[in-house]
């Protein structure tokens, strides 16, 4: 592992660089620059940006915030901001992102499921929810149910409308 800076608009970015072959979970709850350029196989969770290089091998399912690739990914990928796949990326497998750009020779095989960004539905299902929360739909189901969060039932169906999951979350964080 490497930790590298990057100048970028003036100020200096850290990055940690790995370069090994590694079978696992990595799990970063804080903000990280993280970019890999081996082989690794098992699960990624980060915070910050994740890129992928272009001699990288990767077998895992992917979660992150902003996640660029350029090297080969088999998995499903989840990008809570942004995905880019650049020129050299080789994804297979199912791409949530709520933004996504991709270059000319970039290849997706798999699916494609945009939700989530600037001009999304005002209203989320517990599914959606569930995926932007990080836990499981029952979960979300439970909570709606018990009334520990702003939902709304139509034909049997929980509803959660973005605007006050946000506040929601916002007074959850102060307690």
């Amino acid at each position: 592992m490497a930790i590298r800076r990057r100048p970028e608009g003036g100020g200096e970015e850290r990055w940690l660089e790995v370069d090994a072959s590694m079978t696992g979970t990595l799990a970063f709850k804080d903000p990280v620059n993280l970019q890999i350029n081996g082989r690794f196989e098992g699960a990624l969770d980060t915070k910050g940006h994740l890129a992928i290089g272009e001699k990288a091998q990767v077998k895992a399912t992917i979660k992150g915030e902003s996640i660029t690739v350029r090297g080969a990914v088999t998995g499903d990928i989840t990008a809570t901001d942004r995905l880019e796949l650049l020129s050299t990326a080789r994804v297979t497998g199912k791409v949530i992102s709520p933004r996504v750009s991709m270059e000319d020779g970039a290849i997706l095989q798999g699916t494609l499921e945009m939700s989530g960004g600037v001009g999304a539905s005002p209203w989320m299902t517990v599914e959606e929810l569930a995926r932007y929360l990080e836990v499981d739909a029952e979960t979300v189901s439970q909570w709606a149910q018990g009334g520990r969060l702003p939902a709304q039932q139509e034909g049997g169906r929980w509803r959660f409308e973005r605007a006050k999951i946000e506040e929601w979350l916002a007074q959850e964080k102060i307690k």
